[in-house]
C-alpha cells in the first residue's frame, strides 16, 4: 500500500493536535513506544539515529520524544534537565547529550537507570517516543556494578513489558542468531511476535564468501512480522561526521549492488523500516480514534448547553445584566436557605455545615454550656445559711424563709446569661460562614458578590443585637417571678409513698398508712387522697436509726426516734416504718436526708464537722434545726433551677430562628434586590470578572476544537489505509531434532501437484516460510498456530542454534504463502 495512508494521516494528526493545544489539552492518542533493545556493539544508536535522521546518540538510557510542529517552522530540541533552552543545532545535541551521559554515568563504561530525555519537534515527524535501552552485557567492566546484567535486564523489563512498546530486536549479522539476547528477551515479553521487528546490522562487515540471506528471507528462526536489514555508518565514518543523506544513499546502494540481497532491496534499509513503523502507527491511530471519537462527542454533548448562552452574549447589555442580576439573587436565596432547611443535593460527607451545625448548637454545645455551671456545693450551702440567718435578724426562726429560696434562685438563674449570649454568637457566627459559601457562585461578578456578602452580613449584626436583647429578656423574665406552683417544682414536699406502722397487737396491730414527708414535718394518711389526716410528726429532733427485722416479718425496717428522749407517737419513744424491700428502705432515708432527719450513726460525725467549723473561726452555725432548713432550701433550688434549665433550653432555639434566621431568609428574599440597587450603579455591579471572561473565550474555542476535531476524525477514518496483522510463522518444515506427536502435525497440503522448490543459496536450503512484507502493528492478536516453539526459545545449549538440514525428499507441495 505505500505510505499513501500515512501520507494523508501525518497532516490530519497534527490539524487534530493544533486543535487540541489551542485550548490546552492533548489529543491522548498513547501513541506506543518504540524500543530499540541489543547486545553491546550491535548498532542500536545508529539504527535510531538513522530512524532520526539528525544526530548521533551515545551509548545509555535516551529517551526521544518527536513532536509534529506546522510546516515551514524551524525545528529545533529541548532536553528536560535544561528547561527553557532551545536547541537549533543538533551538533550541540549530540554534544550535550554525551555531557550529560558522563556526567550520569561516568566515562568508564558506567550506566545509569535516570533516563535522559529529548524532545525533537519538527515538521517531518509525529508524536513518538524513541527509547534508546542500554546494550545488554554479561561481564561488568569498567565502574558497572557487579550485577550490571540483572540491572540491564531489569531496565528493558521496565519498558518492553508495556503492550503499548514496539520492540525492534536489534543483531549483528557478524553474529550467531540464535545467541541473540534481544531476541530472546523479546520472546518472553511477545511471546506471539505481535510487537516485535528483527533488525539485522552489520551486513558489510561480514566474513567475505557469507550472506545473512537466510535471516532477512526469515528462513532461520524466523519472526512473524520479519527482518529488515540496515547498513550504518562505520566509526571511520561517525568519526569523519559523514552526513545522514549521504550515509543512507550508501545504504541504499548497497543492497542493490550486493547479489544475495538486490531482490530484497526493497525490503530491506532504514527507508523500508521507517514505513514499517509509519504504518504500524497508523494502525494503532485507528484503532484508538473510535473511542476517542465516543470521549469528544460527549464533552461536546456536556458543553452545549452552557455554550448555547454564549454565542449570543454580550458583555454590554443591559437586559442581560438585569436577567443575571435576578438569577443571581434569587439562587442566593434559594441556596441558603437549601443550607438552613437541609437539602438532598450535594451533601456534604466530611463536615457538618448550615443547618446542621446550628442543629448542633442548640442541642448539644449550649445544653453543654448550662451543664458545665456547676455549682460549689460547699459554697452555696454556706450562702442558703447565710441568706436564712439574714432574713431572721435578731429572731430565732421556727420555719423555713420562702425570702431565701427566692434570693438564691435569682443568683443561680442570672448565671444563664454568659452561655445564652454565647449561643447566639455561635450561630452568628455560622451563618456569616454560610453566607460566604452561598455567595462563592457570585464569583463571575465580583462587585455583585462583595455587596451581597457586605448587605446580608450587616443585615446579621443588627438581627444578632435584637436577638440578645430578647434573650437577655426572657431572663429577666425568669427573675421577675419565682413560679413555686410549677407541676415539676417539688415544692415543700419531698416524698409522698405507703409505709407501714409497726404496733403492737395490743395497741392495735400494724397498719399501711399514706405518708407525706416535707421540709418541715411527717405526716400520714387514711389514703392517696390526703383528706383524713392521721397525725402530723415535726421533724425537729428527730433521727433514725436501723430495725432488725422480725423473725416471722418478710418486711424490711427502719425507726425514728426523738434525740431528747420525748415521745414520738402517742406513748411510743420510737415509730417503726416497715417497706417491703431494702431499696424501698433505702430510698425513705435518702428522702429523711434531704429533709434534715439524719442516721443515728451520723451524730458523731456531724457533731465533729461542727467542732471543726466552729474551730476555723467560721460564724456558720450548723445546729440540727438551721442544717435541716439550708438541706431543704438547697433541694428546692435545684429543682426549680432545673425547671428554668428545661425553659431557657426549649426558647432559645426558638428565639434564635425566628428572630435571626427565619428573618434573613425572609430579608434575602424580599428586601436584598432593593439594597442591591440601591448600593450603586448595576452597570458596575454585574461587571464580569477576568476570569469569567478567560473561562467564557476558553469555553467557546474548546467547543469549535472539538467540533473540528471530530470532523478530522472522519477524514481519519476515510482517507487513511491499514493492513492486517500478517499470520504467525509457519516454521513446522523445519526438521526438529525430535519429532512431535503425530497428532500435533499439521496435515499436508495435496491440493496443488509436486513442484520441485527453486535452489536457495545458503546452508540450508528448502521451502522458506511466508515473507513478511508489509507488518503491521496494533491489531488484534492472533492465535499461535500449533506446532513447537521457536528454536532459540528455552533452548538449553543457546550456543549450538537449530540447523535445518535438507530434506530427503521433495516435498509434495510448497507451504503457503511462496511465490512459485
Amino acid at each position: 500500500m505505500g505510505n499513501r495512508g500515512m501520507e494523508d494521516l501525518i497532516p490530519l494528526i497534527n490539524k487534530l493536535q493544533d486543535a487540541f493545544s489551542s485550548i490546552g489539552q492533548s489529543c491522548n492518542l498513547d501513541l506506543p513506544q518504540i524500543a530499540v533493545v541489543g547486545g553491546q556493539s550491535a548498532g542500536k544508536s545508529s539504527v535510531l539515529e538513522n530512524f532520526v535522521g539528525r544526530l548521533y546518540l551515545k551509548s545509555g538510557l535516551i529517551v526521544v520524544s518527536t513532536f509534529p510542529i506546522p510546516v515551514f517552522s524551524v525545528e529545533y530540541a529541548e532536553f528536560l534537565h535544561c528547561k527553557g533552552r532551545k536547541f537549533v543545532d543538533f551538533e550541540e545535541v549530540r554534544m550535550e547529550i554525551e555531557a550529560e551521559t558522563d556526567r550520569l554515568t561516568g566515562s568508564n563504561k558506567g550506566i545509569s537507570p535516570i533516563p535522559i530525555n529529548l524532545r525533537v519537534y519538527s515538521p517531518n515527524v509525529l508524536n513518538l517516543t524513541l527509547i534508546d535501552l542500554p546494550g545488554m552485557t554479561k561481564v561488568a567492566v569498567g565502574d558497572q556494578p557487579p550485577d550490571i546484567e540483572h540491572q540491564i535486564r531489569d531496565m528493558l523489563l521496565q519498558f518492553i513489558t508495556k503492550e503499548s512498546c514496539l520492540i525492534l530486536a536489534v543483531t549483528p549479522a557478524n553474529m550467531d542468531l540464535a545467541n541473540s539476547d534481544a531476541l530472546k528477551i523479546a520472546k518472553e515479553v511477545d511471546p506471539q511476535g505481535l510487537r516485535t521487528i528483527g533488525v539485522i546490522t552489520k551486513l558489510d562487515l561480514m566474513d567475505e564468501g557469507t550472506d545473512a540471506r537466510d535471516i532477512l528471507e526469515n528462513k532461520l528462526l524466523p519472526l512473524r512480522r520479519g527482518y529488515i536489514g540496515v547498513v550504518n555508518r562505520s566509526q571511520k565514518d561517525i568519526d569523519g561526521k559523514k552526513d545522514i543523506r549521504a550515509a543512507l544513499a550508501a545504504e541504499r546502494k548497497f543492497f542493490l549492488s550486493h547479489p544475495a540481497y538486490r531482490h530484497l532491496a526493497e525490503r530491506m534499509g532504514t527507508p523500508h523500516l521507517q514505513k514499517s513503523l509509519n504504518q504500524q502507527l497508523t494502525n494503532h491511530i485507528r484503532d484508538t480514534l473510535p473511542g476517542l471519537r465516543s470521549k469528544l462527542q460527549s464533552q461536546l454533548l456536556s458543553l452545549e448547553k452552557e455554550v448555547e448562552e454564549y454565542k449570543n452574549f454580550r458583555p454590554d447589555d443591559p437586559a442581560r445584566k438585569t436577567k443575571a442580576l435576578l438569577q443571581m439573587v434569587q439562587q442566593f436565596g434559594v441556596d441558603f436557605e437549601k443550607c438552613i432547611e437541609g437539602s438532598g443535593d450535594q451533601v456534604d460527607t466530611s463536615n457538618l455545615s448550615g443547618g446542621a451545625k446550628i442543629n448542633r448548637i442548640f442541642h448539644e454545645r449550649f445544653p453543654f454550656e448550662l451543664v458545665k455551671m456547676e455549682f460549689d456545693e460547699k459554697e452555696l450551702r454556706k450562702e442558703i445559711s447565710y441568706a436564712i440567718k439574714n432574713i431572721h435578724g435578731v429572731r430565732t426562726g421556727l420555719f423555713t424563709p420562702d425570702l431565701a429560696f427566692e434570693a438564691i434562685v435569682k443568683k443561680q438563674v442570672i448565671k444563664l446569661k454568659d452561655p445564652c449570649l454565647k449561643c447566639v454568637d455561635l450561630v452568628v457566627t455560622e451563618l456569616v460562614t454560610l453566607i460566604r459559601k452561598c455567595s462563592e457562585k457570585l464569583d463571575s461578578y465580583p462587585r455583585l458578590r462583595e455587596e451581597t456578602e457586605r448587605i446580608v452580613t450587616t443585615h446579621i449584626r443588627e438581627r444578632d443585637s435584637k436577638t440578645k436583647d430578647q434573650v437577655l429578656l426572657l431572663i429577666d423574665i425568669e427573675l421577675s417571678y419565682i413560679n413555686t406552683n410549677h407541676e415539676d417544682f417539688i415544692g415543700f414536699v419531698i416524698r409522698r409513698g405507703w409505709l407501714t406502722i409497726n404496733i403492737s397487737i395490743m395497741k392495735g396491730g400494724s397498719k399501711d398508712y399514706w405518708f407525706v414527708l416535707t421540709a418541715e414535718s411527717l405526716s400520714w394518711y387514711k389514703d392517696e387522697e390526703e383528706k383524713e389526716k392521721k397525725y402530723m410528726l415535726p421533724l425537729d429532733n428527730l433521727k433514725l436509726r436501723d430495725v432488725e427485722k422480725g423473725f416471722m416479718s418478710s418486711k424490711h425496717v427502719f425507726a425514728i426516734f426523738n434525740t431528747e428522749q420525748r415521745n414520738v407517737y402517742k406513748d411510743l419513744r420510737q415509730i417503726e416504718l416497715a417497706c417491703d424491700t431494702q431499696e424501698d428502705v433505702d430510698s425513705w432515708k435518702a428522702s429523711f436526708l434531704r429533709a434534715g432527719v439524719y442516721p443515728e450513726k451520723d451524730q458523731v460525725h456531724k457533731s465533729h464537722e461542727n467542732e471543726d467549723t466552729m474551730s476555723s473561726g467560721d460564724t456558720v452555725s450548723m445546729d440540727p434545726q438551721l442544717e435541716r432548713q439550708v438541706e431543704t432550701i438547697r433541694n428546692l433550688v435545684d429543682s426549680y433551677i432545673g425547671i428554668v434549665n428545661k425553659s431557657i433550653r426549649d426558647l432559645m432555639p426558638k428565639t434564635i430562628m425566628h428572630l435571626m434566621i427565619n428573618n434573613t431568609k425572609d430579608f434575602i428574599h424580599s428586601e436584598l434586590l432593593a439594597y442591591l440597587y440601591s448600593a450603586g450603579d448595576q452597570g458596575s455591579l454585574m461587571e464580569e470578572s477576568a476570569e469569567q471572561a478567560q473561562r467564557r473565550d476558553e469555553m467557546l474555542r474548546m467547543y469549535h476544537a472539538l467540533k473540528e476535531a471530530l470532523v478530522i476524525i472522519g477524514d481519519i477514518s476515510t482517507t487513511t489505509v491499514s493492513t492486517p496483522v500478517p499470520p504467525p510463522v509457519d516454521d513446522t518444515w523445519i526438521v526438529k531434532d525430535s519429532s512431535p506427536p503425530p497428532a500435533s502435525r499439521p496435515p499436508t497440503a495435496t491440493t496443488a501437484p509436486p513442484i520441485r522448490p527453486p535452489a536457495v543459496r545458503g546452508p540450508t536450503p528448502g521451502p522458506p516460510p511466508p515473507l513478511n512484507l508489509s507488518p503491521a502493528f496494533g491489531a488484534p492478536p492472533v492465535p499461535s498456530r500449533p506446532g513447537p516453539p521457536s528454536a532459540y526459545v528455552g533452548d538449553a545449549n543457546p550456543a549450538m542454534p537449530l540447523i535445518p538440514s535438507r530434506p530427503a525428499r521433495v516435498p509434495p507441495a510448497l507451504p503457503p504463502g511462496i511465490p512459485r
